[in-house]
């Protein structure tokens, strides 16, 4: 599943590519965005901007309402010049949003709504900015707050909760736990007084480092870029343990650990000795 990374990315590209021209064609395979648009017409309207918050895509439009998506696993939004192919089929399409150099086309995502201003600051599911790791509203303190209160958890499921730290996913999970030394199954009551602070300021750090400038026209799709933790140069060295079971520590040289962690079953890698 794409991640805070990838979703500021993706905000990122499309708000170059359509933030502050006029829409001139709007499609969706989805009924109630069709519907949306033929009560509430886009075509005129201007994109205001378009921006992430965690794992979600706020599109904002001039006339007021906000279109908003979710990938989940297989989801992604795609930038293309008028007469550039495709690369993914037709049949993929969600949502079209055309002006008058770009199309945005949203391939295979499962979660698309429209939104007024009201009933988006109803939907409990968008995180605010206060909680996102990428915005620059972030409250750390708060965050805190908000890891501790889950005492009885295990670290690395907490890490997962955006309502608690917005835009971490499965591989930056195990990735915080790594580089502040926490074992990810220790639950929060058992974190040492200074680990809290630790483990929101690594997710800050790594996180942010996966946002470097793209060009303006940049084709946007999840699995892209390679997502980097580390220091090296190496492209097969860019993650401490996510994907590396059974291979060496690039710290200590024991080998990596992996298994099914939490009600979802999502898996977390560790080291042992760098993790106790």
């Amino acid at each position: 599943m794409p991640e805070g990374d990838t979703l500021y990315r993706t905000a990122r590209a499309l708000d170059r590519a359509l933030a502050g021209r006029p829409i001139s064609g709007f499609r969706s395979t989805y009924p109630l965005l069709t519907r949306f648009n033929d009560d509430t017409p886009l075509i005129g309207q201007m994109v205001d901007r378009v921006e992430s918050r965690g794992k979600w895509l706020l599109i904002r439009f001039s006339g007021g309402a906000t279109l908003i998506t979710h990938l989940l696993m297989n989801g992604s939004w795609h930038i293309y010049r008028r007469g550039e192919r495709w690369q993914q089929p037709p049949g993929n399409m969600r949502i079209v949003i055309e002006n008058s150099e770009y199309l945005a086309v949203g391939f295979k995502i499962p979660v698309a709504e429209m939104h007024t201003a009201q009933s988006l600051a109803r939907d409990r599911r968008i995180p605010l900015p206060a909680a996102d790791v990428l915005s620059a509203d972030f409250d750390a303190s708060a965050a805190i707050e908000r890891l501790l209160a889950c005492a009885g958890e295990e670290i690395a499921d907490v890490l997962l909760h955006q309502e608690v730290l917005a835009g971490v996913g499965n591989v930056f999970k195990s990735e915080i736990c790594f580089v502040t030394g926490v074992n990810p199954f220790r639950r929060v009551a058992r974190l040492a007084p200074q680990e809290p602070a630790m483990l929101i300021a690594a997710a800050r750090k790594l996180i942010h480092a996966n946002i470097l400038e793209d060009s303006g026209d940049t084709i946007v799709t999840y699995g892209g870029r390679r997502r980097r933790t580390t220091r090296e140069s190496d492209p097969g060295a860019s993650l401490w343990v996510y994907g590396r079971a059974g291979q060496p520590c690039r710290r200590c040289g024991q080998p990596v650990r992996m298994c099914k962690q939490g009600p979802e079953a999502r898996v977390t890698f560790w080291c042992p000795c760098c993790q106790p």
